[in-house]
């Protein structure tokens, strides 16, 4: 079973009707108990870090993808806010990240940005794959994806690094650690791209890596 995780912070439904259009049925579920029982999670987000990491903390979610993350080594993909809750800490706010991978999530440094450099970055940008493990493969051309955010993942080392893009410097479009993968796009508004990537996602084996 394909879990979509729903704690009010996102439209998984989209996600959902994406991975319809490529072949793979999924559940939307705010329940820990469903969660337990998933083959594949994805950990959507939209909206702010404080919100977020208080919302899938009191819902028993954070502990329910836990186990599943830690114990079963089950596929995980976090999408922009869900990647960065993966994180230690956000600087938008003061409540701790889920502390899955050694970063931290931060502001766009303003000094490093020119003029035409806006904040909150919004819109299509070519993404560069790194370690990616397969999850940016099988592209036609320089893939391209959709991203709408102010903050961004900063890691401790490159080993986790999967994917960079560039707003006036490069930063973190994507990581992976074992079976944890999380991007700052959103593939369920990339189109075509968006399509093959999760369609990726989908058939990942960590495992196998």
């Amino acid at each position: 079973m394909n879990v979509i995780v729903d704690y009010k912070c996102g439209n998984p439904a989209s996600i959902c009707n994406m991975l319809k259009k490529i072949g793979f049925q999924s559940v939307i579920s705010d329940d820990p108990e469903v969660i337990r029982k998933a083959d594949r999670i994805i950990f959507p987000g939209v909206g702010s870090f404080d919100f977020g990491a208080g919302s899938v903390r009191k819902s028993g979610i954070a502990d329910a993808m836990e186990h599943k993350v830690f114990k079963e080594r089950t596929p995980i993909l976090g999408i922009c806010v869900g990647l960065q809750l993966m994180c230690r800490t956000g600087e938008e706010g003061v409540l701790p990240g889920l502390g899955w991978i050694e970063a931290d999530c931060v502001k766009f440094d303003n000094s490093r940005l020119g003029p035409e450099d806006k904040v909150p970055h919004m819109g299509w940008a070519e993404v560069t794959a790194k370690n990616d493990a397969g999850l940016l493969s099988g592209f036609e051309e320089e893939p391209s994806f959709y991203f709408v955010h102010s903050y961004h993942v900063r890691t401790d080392g490159d080993d986790i690094v999967a994917a960079t893009a560039h707003h006036g410097y490069d930063f973190t479009a994507g990581i992976v650690k074992g079976n944890i993968a999380g991007v700052q796009f959103h593939p369920e508004k990339s189109h075509q791209f968006g399509m093959t990537f999760l369609g990726n996602f989908m058939r990942w084996n960590p495992a196998a890596q």
